[in-house]
């Protein structure tokens, strides 16, 4: 079985506009409906920062994510957040894979 992927983007939301990140990720999200591979996104916000923010992605696997990166899509479909990367941090992105997982069962 193949494994998950997750990537992880971090942003930071400019102080005179708060919802900029916002819009810019509804506006990503709705154009990568369909992409192969992707299984879905979310935008999460610092409990303890809220101009913080990271985009967190889901793949059907490793190979599903890179082969999406290398398209020429890549880029035009993604650069609305490019001005919020949080660059402040010494890695604003990262990769990684589904090594272990445990989910609780409803009640």
């Amino acid at each position: 079985m193949t494994a998950r992927a997750r990537v992880l983007l971090w942003h930071r939301a400019p102080a005179g506009d708060p919802g900029a990140v916002e819009r810019a990720y509804e506006q990503i999200s709705r154009h990568l409906s369909g992409t192969p591979g992707l299984l879905g996104n979310e935008l999460l916000r610092s409990a303890d920062d809220a101009g913080s923010l990271v985009v967190m992605s889901e793949w059907e696997s490793l190979a599903a994510f890179r082969a999406w990166e290398e398209t020429t899509q890549h880029r035009p479909s993604t650069s609305p957040l490019r001005p919020y990367q949080d660059r402040a941090r010494e890695r604003f992105f990262e990769v990684y894979e589904v090594v272990a997982a445990f989910v609780e069962a409803p009640t």
